[in-house]
């Protein structure tokens, strides 16, 4: 697992990724900073990621951050946890869908 590299949580929605470099650079050098935005509405979805240079710069940013006010909302910082295979996603046939109704007609206890 990477250890120079911070999940920052509960950003603002006004965070962009130059306000939340500037909340990080007194930890240390930072080597890429990222606010996740929505694709289809270009707007941040309220986290993002900061990577340092070392690990040591990383752990300092998170004992110091977490739990401080940027753009006017309390941040959680912590290392990211591994992203969870969650298997086939979208709409169409064959999973992901989420409980899309196909319709069909209902034959007593099974539907066609």
């Amino acid at each position: 697992m990477q250890k120079n590299k911070l999940f920052m949580g509960g950003l603002a929605w006004a965070t962009t990724e130059d306000s939340l470099r500037e909340a990080c650079e007194e930890f240390g050098e930072i080597v890429e900073v990222r606010v996740i935005v929505d694709r289809a509405t270009g707007r941040s979805k309220g986290f993002g990621f900061v990577t340092f240079a070392t690990d040591e710069q990383a752990a300092r940013a998170k004992n110091e951050l977490d739990g401080k006010i940027v753009d006017g909302r309390p941040i959680k910082v912590d290392f990211p946890r591994e992203r969870e295979d969650r298997g086939p996603r979208g709409g169409g046939f064959g999973g992901g869908g989420g409980g899309y109704d196909r319709g069909g007609f209902d034959r007593g206890d099974r539907r066609y």
